[in-house]
């Protein structure tokens, strides 16, 4: 969860006035507030580009016309933030991320206008390979150089542990972003850009060992308001198979079959659930060693998925993918769940909808 107070997480418990705010930045270096009646910050770990907005003003002259009008759309950023008052004159706010302003549109008398914009991660996405390219050295170090190619000052932060990888070569017209995921995969790791903008390479929080951050309970003063709890076995899988063949830096193949032996596992290989092996496959996998990593992490996601809930509760733009949360129902029962998806109501009284991948019993 994106650091705050105490007293920030209290107040969402209470009758308070939200506080948002729209900054756009120019490529002159100036920043600008942007007045605005609603939108929303939806924020989805599933896809490739983690963070998208939707931000609508009521002033119609802020459609552009030309390349120079200030929300034209040739490389202006939008910072999106969302908090809350205290009462006492004092707020507080936290970053809901950081996107390239990617279209503008409204009707050019009334209004109102809409503006839209995805994180940073479409930049690389969109820097597609104009000539053939080739990752090498370490997980982190290959992740960092395909983002700094287009960004070069964009910060990294790896919270995994570095491995090499071996070399993986890209032909022109390759999705640079694609790459850079499917290289953090080499480590289990997910990178996405995170609330502040920032790059991060990360493993997905382990459900069973990670502490709660918020509470979402139908008490009195909780902030739960309805939910819907499912159980399915689709896309689950109990073992993963790691392969990898790397022509180029002549090493042979390798492979690895990491399954679930918890013999207290309900999706245990060879057990009632069966055997339902995923696969994956990279040439930055150059040892046995490196593959039995890989699918053991993969193995923590492919495990997860077959219980989930969708929640909707007071706002909280705290939150992040994979965050845990304490989750008690109307009937007293209490489960952990870890967030998956949501969307950030930018005006007062908004619904806010989680979408949670995985779910265990709380004792």
């Amino acid at each position: 969860m994106y650091p705050v107070s105490d007293r920030f997480l209290q107040r969402l418990t209470e009758n308070h006035t939200p506080v948002t705010r729209v900054q756009l930045f120019l490529t002159d270096g100036r920043v600008i507030d942007i007045e605005h009646t609603g939108g929303s910050v939806t924020v989805d770990r599933s896809q490739a580009i983690r963070r998208t907005c939707t931000i609508t003003c009521h002033d119609p002259s802020l459609i552009p016309r030309t390349a120079t009008d200030m929300l034209a759309t040739y490389g202006s950023l939008l910072r999106v933030s969302r908090g809350v008052e205290y009462g006492d004159g004092t707020s507080e706010l936290v970053s809901l991320g950081l996107f390239r302003l990617d279209s503008v549109d409204g009707d050019i008398s009334d209004g109102p206008v809409n503006l839209q914009g995805k994180a940073l991660e479409c930049a690389v996405a969109d820097d597609k390979f104009t000539t053939p390219y080739t990752a090498t050295g370490t997980v982190v170090g290959a992740v960092t150089a395909l983002i700094q190619r287009t960004l070069p000052s964009a910060d990294v932060i790896s919270y995994i542990t570095d491995t090499p990888i071996g070399s993986r070569a890209f032909d022109v017209e390759a999705d640079p972003w694609a790459g850079a995921q499917e290289i953090a995969a080499a480590a289990g790791a997910e990178v996405y850009t995170n609330a502040d903008g920032v790059f991060a390479i990360a493993t997905l929080p382990d459900l069973l060992t990670a502490t709660p951050v918020w509470a979402v309970e139908a008490t009195e003063g909780g902030v739960y308001i309805s939910g819907n709890r499912a159980m399915s076995s689709d896309n689950v899988c109990n073992g993963v198979l790691a392969r990898g063949e790397n022509t180029a830096d002549d090493t042979p193949a390798v492979s690895a079959l990491v399954v679930d032996n918890d013999p207290g596992s309900p999706t245990r290989w060879g057990g009632p659930f069966g055997k339902r092996p995923k696969f994956i496959s990279s040439s930055t996998l150059t040892t046995v060693a490196a593959c039995q990593q890989a699918a053991a992490l993969e193995l923590v996601n492919a495990k997860a998925p077959n219980a989930s809930g969708d929640f909707s509760s007071l706002p909280n733009p705290a939150l992040e993918p994979g965050d845990v949360l304490r989750v008690v129902h109307p009937d007293g029962t209490r489960e952990l769940h870890q967030v998956a998806s949501f969307s950030v109501p930018l005006d007062e009284g908004g619904d806010f909808p989680i979408t949670t991948i995985s779910a265990k019993e709380d004792t």
